[in-house]
């Protein structure tokens, strides 16, 4: 699973012109599966969104949760984080978990967010054509990467 956090002072999402997800203070994710990961990847994955301290405190230091700030994130499934192009100039997709392995696990890391960290989770929709608005704070964009962390 890869997931890129973007630090953000606020991001909607659109879909057929109209807002599907919105958030002020947060982050918003871009979220790739791929075939191998499972329920327990997103548990990592969940853990390390929710503990991440890329707030700033009285003095300065990234040292604050989105929990410590009240922040909410806005996430966005996005299989082309497992773009493969090393061959040629066209992209292949062949590592991107299918859609139905991929949305059920997008749906549980959002759940987990939500469940067991008490985030506000908004979502755009799984395989649709979106369209992402969002001021990155900083900018802060953090790549996480299951490979790294398990």
């Amino acid at each position: 699973m890869r997931i890129v956090v973007q630090r953000c002072s606020r991001a909607e999402v659109r879909i057929d012109g109209r807002i599907a997800g919105q958030i002020n203070r947060g982050f918003l994710l871009l979220v790739g599966i791929t075939d191998s990961d499972t329920q327990s990847t997103a548990d990592v994955l969940a853990k390390k969104i929710a503990q991440l301290r890329v707030f700033e405190d009285e003095q300065g230091k990234m040292n604050l949760s989105l929990n410590d700030v009240g922040g909410s994130i806005l996430s966005i499934s996005q299989f082309t984080l497992y773009a493969d192009c090393r061959k040629g100039n066209r992209p292949s997709f062949i590592r991107a978990a299918r859609p139905e392995i991929a949305s059920p696990l997008y749906d549980y890391l959002n759940e987990v967010l939500h469940k067991q960290y008490g985030l506000h989770v908004e979502t755009g929709r799984f395989g649709a054509d979106m369209k992402v608005d969002f001021i990155n704070d900083g900018p802060v964009t953090i790549l996480l990467d299951s490979d790294d962390l398990i």
